[in-house]
């Protein structure tokens, strides 16, 4: 009897350890489904008077930065375990594109360090066929581009150069690369990762109930063939090599080096580079200067704006401080800022006067958990157990900031990348950025365009990505029943829930374009014609007006000038938009319609939101590499009130500065609609007493479905970027 238990009992250990390696491993999972796009040709749109063709160019409205659930933070989100609503493959982008959002055109960027082959193969046969539905190649409906998303972080500040996309003009197979190129290779060959392993079980025996495993069995399906990826031999010329490896690249010149020996037309755009969420503090856009050898060439385009916040604006503050033994020290608080490893140390200090100690001892208190927090860098959160999200208050935050990513780091902004130069090779004239701007949507879950309405946080945004990380009431008293640090206990990470307030649903790039098909498109880009908007498709001209000394000259464009230069703005809101779908259904059929769109797409009425103001920005590039960067940046350098009825604005300005301080200078114009309600438009949404001192918060949270049902608006002034028109100083004659 004992012998026939002990034999069971090893056969139910035997199945059990057998479940679980093919669990594991990805045996009993499937492939996301190879979804197919509709066939119908996007209806017409209904007549309206067209304001968007200007000499010869029409503005086309398009997202250069989409992720579907073949990049594996979008695919996590999907997830039951997170309220995901199941894998959204790039066929999904394509419908959406098409007929929720209404695009002229978008490009598909999965994330680079975990595509597989067969996952690159699919997206390319996918763009492919996105573009045979858009009919007459001349003049298509969309035009879908292909490419990817080049993600790299680095722990410090000198090792960190951010995320780029990469979007390439070609589709065929003998005109684009024959893999994406990674910023990393794989930790693990062959998929030889104990760990790995370790997490997907998890991840499935945590699933309740048999029904519900189907999807994480897929996920480990998913993770495994990432981990069987084989990294590229290092030094092959990138034509020969294998094309099942998985190519890297550790750096932008690396990068840019690879994609210029495939000699394929391409773009790269950086984004997010002052997203605190993993960006160290005090990165800052000069080792990328230093680093180039064609600055306009490699990255003529940066994303201004997309559904992750908002890399525009420049700061004096900073979040750590160095001394003059370059030791890191927090800094104190300032009418703009609040630090928040400052606010680690007000936390503990109240918490400690509470318990009745001394006025020394809670001081002492404060500046050890201000150190800890430093130390704690992007986890500093857990070095301060049960506290709450409320607790922090606008803590590391820009205050004055119009949507900002979350902990913006201002060396990394784009008006600080525009304000400096390189001097390190005194043979050559000094580098410096001439980007065009941008703005693009991010999402995850690959809805293209997402910010036509502000509504649906849950479908149109990322903010379940608040659930990603653990929930952050957890105590000291939990870790030590355990035994553990925070670390140990793998709490160390981005403060997630925090993070949501920071999510809105992106913006657009639009393109001042000769015509509807792919070339023309891609020129525009390539020529800077373009501006960015946070999601509604605001019209926008930027000119420097022609002179007796030089010829006009549009947004994007460099210029030599030696007189006093003449600007005119034209700008027009977006349409106001309508509950539902177009009533012709825009050709996807009424069940699909509710499925991707949730019943809701773009879907413009008879009137237009109205500009209130232009807001113009001065910056002067260093004339030295010594000289600061503080007064250079002038935002807003001017404020122009706009009288619009309905019909748009049309102002006009100068700068009678320029000829007197014989110095380059660049210009660019915000077109400010009228306040309407915008998710997360005041992200923490603090409550502020007289003097404007945030006293307490009301977060936008995630983590439960009654979380996910609060749209979290606020009445802001949604916007377009210019980009920006160079101005060079050339004395007369």
């Amino acid at each position: 009897m004992l012998g026939r238990l002990f034999a069971l009992l090893v056969l139910l250990v035997v199945v059990a350890a057998s479940w679980a390696y093919l669990a594991a491993t990805g045996v009993l999972g499937e492939l996301q489904p190879q979804r197919a796009i509709s066939q119908s040709p996007r209806l017409p749109a209904l007549d309206r008077p067209d304001h968007s063709v200007r000499n010869e160019r029409q503005i086309l409205f398009g997202d250069l930065h989409v992720h579907s659930t073949f990049s594996f933070d979008a695919y996590n989100l999907s997830l039951p375990m997170l309220q995901g609503e199941g894998a959204h493959p790039p066929a999904d982008a394509c419908d959406f594109a098409r007929y929720c959002s209404a695009l002229d055109f978008w490009s598909i960027n999965d994330h680079a360090e975990g595509l597989t082959p067969a996952q690159w193969s699919r997206t390319k046969d996918l763009v492919r066929e996105c573009n045979t539905v858009a009919g007459d190649a001349k003049n298509p409906d969309m035009v879908t581009f292909l490419g990817w998303e080049w993600t790299q972080i680095g722990e410090t500040a000198e090792a960190h150069y951010g995320h780029k996309n990469i979007v390439l003009k070609d589709i065929a197979e003998q005109q684009v690369p024959t893999r994406p190129i990674s910023s990393r290779e794989q930790l693990f060959p062959s998929g030889r990762n104990p760990y790995g392993l370790l997490m997907r079980l998890l991840f499935i025996v945590t699933s309740t109930g048999s029904e519900s495993r189907q999807p994480y069995y897929d996920f480990a399906r998913f993770l495994q063939d990432r981990e069987d990826l084989i990294s590229c031999d290092k030094g092959v010329p990138v034509r020969e090599l294998p094309a099942d490896c998985q190519e890297s690249a550790a750096t932008p010149t690396e990068l840019f080096g690879k994609l210029d020996d495939w000699s394929f037309p391409y773009l790269v755009i950086p984004h997010g580079n002052s997203w605190g969420f993993y960006t160290p503090p005090l990165t800052r856009w000069d080792k990328q200067l230093a680093a180039h050898t064609e600055p306009d060439r490699h990255e003529p385009l940066i994303e201004v704006f997309s559904g992750h916040g908002n890399i525009e604006q420049y700061k004096s503050w900073r979040a750590v401080g160095i001394d003059e033994n370059g030791q890191s020290f927090c800094p104190e608080p300032r009418s703009d800022f609040l630090p928040a490893c400052w606010q680690a140390g007000e936390i503990i200090r109240k918490r400690c006067l509470a318990d009745r100690e001394s006025l020394n001892e809670c001081d002492q208190r404060a500046v050890s958990a201000r150190a800890n927090h430093l130390a704690g860098r992007d986890s500093g959160h857990w070095t301060v157990p049960g506290s709450e999200l409320e607790d922090w208050l606008d803590a590391g935050q820009c205050r004055d900031c119009y949507m900002p990513a979350y902990n913006h780091r201002p060396t990394a902004s784009m008006q600080y990348g525009l304000a400096i130069r390189d001097f390190s090779d005194p043979t050559k004239a000094p580098k410096r950025f001439r980007w065009g701007i941008i703005g693009s949507s991010d999402i995850h879950s690959a809805r293209p365009g997402s910010g036509y309405k502000e509504i649906l946080r849950r479908s149109m945004s990322d903010g379940r990505m608040a659930n990603l990380g653990p929930p952050p009431a957890i105590t000291q008293r939990d870790l030590e029943a355990f035994s553990l640090t925070p670390k140990e206990a793998g709490l160390f990470g981005p403060y997630f829930e925090r993070f949501s307030s920071f999510l809105g649903t992106g913006g657009l790039v639009a393109v001042h374009s000769a015509g509807r098909d792919r070339d023309s498109i891609f020129t525009a880009l390539q020529d800077k014609q373009v501006y960015g908007t946070s999601g509604d498709r605001i019209l926008l001209w930027f000119d420097l007006l022609e002179s007796s000394l030089g010829p006009s000259a549009v947004m994007g464009r460099s210029v030599s000038r030696s007189e006093n230069p003449e600007f005119e703005v034209s700008a027009m809101g977006d349409w106001q938009q309508q509950p539902g779908c177009p009533d012709n259904g825009g050709g996807l059929g009424a069940q699909r319609l509710q499925q991707l769109c949730a019943g809701e797409c773009y879907n413009p009425g008879d009137a237009r939101k109205r500009i209130e103001r232009i807001e113009v920005v001065r910056i002067r590039p260093q004339l030295s590499a010594n000289e600061a960067v503080d007064p250079l940046i002038e935002d807003p350098w001017k404020i122009i009130p706009c009288d619009d009825q309905g019909q748009g604005c049309r102002v006009r300005f100068s700068d009678p500065d320029f000829a007197q301080g014989q110095r380059d200078s660049l210009y660019y114009v915000r077109a400010v609609q009228e306040p309407t309600q915008t998710i997360n438009g005041e992200n923490l949404r603090c409550e502020r007493d007289q003097s404007g001192e945030c006293i307490a918060i009301k977060p936008c949270r995630g983590r439960s479905e009654l979380d996910l049902e609060d749209e979290c608006l606020s009445s802001v002034g949604e916007r377009a970027w210019s980009s920006p028109i160079f101005v060079d100083y050339e004395p007369r004659g």
